[in-house]
């Protein structure tokens, strides 16, 4: 089994490569999906996120209203790096029985790990290698103002609150250029999976000889 972690910035595009990924036969672990079951009512996550923050975090039916937190976290680095340490040990053990199982189950697969914070959570650790999608801050900015309708000051706070897209480039193994179309985005992330396909079946021929 071959497992990719795969991060990005926000709105770099990262969701648009995982969904080419799973056209190629890609097992995909979203990692956003992962949180959100770990936050479910009643769950120890859930708990303790309701502890730290207060009811004001709640919806009606006493999920977590996302919206709400996010307004908190993503303006005191503090309050984020609390709900980090909070979601982000329930995430990793979610992962790694997941990873457990498939290689149990489907040992040719190729798992993309699917985590915007990858290297902030250490979840990189888990992957045999590491690929970034990378967009210039322009097209983040742009991005994020047309899809969530944020403001641009709102746009930068999402975008600074993140390691800098940079850094996760240079300890890439691979990096995919989403800010040009969408056709390039494909033929990098396809090339790039055979390749990776190809070393793989490479190593385990090298290992039986």
């Amino acid at each position: 089994m071959r497992v990719i972690g795969l991060t990005g910035g926000i709105a770099s595009g990262k969701s648009t490569v995982s969904y080419i990924l799973k056209s190629l036969g890609a097992v995909i672990i979203d990692a956003d999906k992962v949180a959100r079951k770990v936050v479910e009512p009643g769950q120890p996550a859930w708990q303790d996120i309701v502890k730290e923050f207060g009811q004001q975090v709640l919806n009606e039916d006493m999920t977590i209203n996302r919206e709400v937190l996010g307004k908190l976290v993503f303006s005191d680095q503090s309050l984020l790096a609390k709900l980090n340490r909070i979601t982000h040990p329930r995430v990793i053990e979610y992962f790694r029985e997941e990873l457990a199982r498939m290689a149990r189950e489907n040992p040719e697969a190729v798992v993309v790990l699917d985590v915007p914070l990858l290297f902030e959570s250490g979840m990189y650790r888990l992957a045999d290698e590491i690929w970034v999608v990378w967009a210039n801050e322009k097209v983040q900015l742009e991005r994020l103002m047309e899809r969530e309708g944020f403001t641009p000051e709102e746009a930068w706070q999402r975008i600074r609150a993140q390691m800098p897209l940079e850094e996760k480039a240079r300890r890439a193994d691979r990096v995919i250029n989403n800010s040009g179309t969408l056709d390039e985005t494909v033929e990098q992330t396809t090339r790039f999976f055979y390749e990776t396909i190809s070393a793989h079946d490479d190593k385990i021929k090298e290992k039986k000889r």
